[in-house]
């Protein structure tokens, strides 16, 4: 657990990317900000000449494992993959083993996540029981209880019952709660292993189509409107899913919705390869997907970027690819992706980054004390980024317990040098404190 250290003094970094001020953090806030500050006597003194400073990173898509999977990633592994990812609060999601549907298990999570302490972690809670969508899950136990659930998501499988959705949207309304839904129509995807299209005709491989997401979305926010309630939709990978959330918030719609740095970056041609590495959910989709995804989170239509760090062991994912396990670890890479596809080519400038991936996950999740501009008086939640340090991705390497990186041996524009949580370094030098 990392230690407070007393006050830091950050010298010449440059917050959203603007000109060089120097820093003070000190009690747990950003005591002081600007030009040519005086160091008190006991502070440690960061040079962070040419860096970006950033308010600390909020995702609001993690998987954690822990319960139940510590084969993979456990709370301590996962936390501190975030603070080298510049996250100062990650939200867990609920495919643990046991699921967390019950008020016990998200408090186990949370009180994990404290234990810890590299970042805030703030459990997700099941919209059903078991995940199974059959019934609703202790989902009033779970916002009254220590962990504040604000955020209920069955993901890895969609809420495909109408009704049972509708109920969800309207439960959650009593507390200023959210549903993220993972938008995919069993049915329709029944044994799918890739996006359907030319590629997967050509593999041999079943298809996913786009239809089982944008389906779902449009269902979704019509029912979202309709109840008065928030919905929130994960992990967002086609051109048409792009249309009918800009469609829905047009229509007055309360939806949010994020994008992946992978599905950012990454096109269907990869499972060319056969590499499980490549095999996820939702699928890689095509570079016309991938463009609209970009324009999508630059307008707003897309809200948010969110990792959906999907860790697993090496036997889950270095098999055949049908047997493979879907998912890719993300949370140390996330803002160096975000750089290469978002602000190197213009879409986004690093104020807007800071909106993206802080700002408004820690408002969609309801985490008050994230999110926070870099001010005086604010919490020092606060990341250090240098833009101008490639670095080649080497997933053996990385802190997560997991190595099934899809960036591997891709160089990355970018790399995180310190990470503050409420002033404490998590993150010093590019190194775990």
């Amino acid at each position: 657990m990392p230690d407070t250290n007393g006050p830091h003094l950050i010298r010449g970094a440059r917050p959203l990317g603007g000109d060089p001020v120097d820093l003070l953090l000190a009690d747990g806030r950003i005591a002081a900000i600007g030009p040519g500050l005086d160091a008190p006597a006991d502070a440690v003194t960061v040079d962070a000449s040419g860096l970006v400073a950033l308010p600390g990173l909020v995702d609001l898509h993690t998987h954690l494992r822990e319960p139940g999977r510590e084969d993979a990633e456990t709370v301590v592994t996962g936390s501190r993959s975030a603070a080298m990812g510049g996250y100062t609060a990650v939200h867990a999601m609920a495919n643990t083993d046991p699921v967390a549907d019950t008020a016990g298990v998200v408090e186990q999570v949370w009180r994990l996540g404290r234990e810890a302490g590299y970042c805030d972690v703030r459990p997700v809670g099941a919209v059903t029981v078991g995940l199974a969508g059959r019934q609703l899950s202790e989902i009033g136990a779970m916002a009254d209880s220590a962990a504040k659930v604000r955020v209920f998501s069955d993901d890895g499988v969609c809420v495909s019952d109408a009704l049972l959705m509708r109920r969800a949207l309207e439960y959650v309304k009593a507390f200023d709660g959210v549903v993220a839904q993972h938008a995919q129509e069993p049915r329709l995807t029944q044994g799918a292993q890739m996006n359907e299209g030319c590629v997967s005709d050509r593999l041999g491989l079943p298809g996913w189509p786009a239809v089982a997401e944008e389906a779902v979305i449009a269902r979704d926010c019509l029912l979202a409107q309709h109840v008065g309630s928030r919905l929130h939709v994960c992990h967002v990978s086609t051109r048409g899913s792009v249309d009918i959330i800009r469609w829905a918030k047009a229509r007055g719609c309360d939806v949010t919705a994020e994008v992946t740095p992978h599905h950012l970056l990454l096109t269907e041609e990869l499972v060319e390869s056969y590499d499980p590495v490549y095999k996820v959910n939702p699928p890689l989709r095509t570079a016309e997907d991938v463009q609209a995804l970009r324009e999508g989170l630059a307008d707003g239509t897309i809200d948010i970027v969110a990792t959906d760090h999907a860790p697993h062991p090496v036997e889950a994912k270095e098999t055949e690819w049908s047997t493979a396990a879907m998912g890719m670890v993300g949370l140390e890479t996330a803002l160096a992706v975000v750089q290469r596809t978002m602000v190197d080519t213009d879409l986004l400038t690093w104020d807007d980054v800071a909106d993206r991936m802080s700002a408004a996950p820690a408002r969609i999740g309801r985490v008050h004390d994230h999110g926070r501009g870099l001010a005086a008086g604010e919490p020092a939640n606060v990341v250090l980024y240098d833009p101008a340090a490639p670095v080649e991705v080497d997933g053996t390497a990385m802190v997560t317990k997991s190595s099934n990186t899809p960036f591997r041996d891709m160089t990355l524009p970018g790399r995180v040098r310190a990470t503050f949580l409420r002033g404490a370094p998590t993150v010093l030098e590019g190194k775990i404190q």
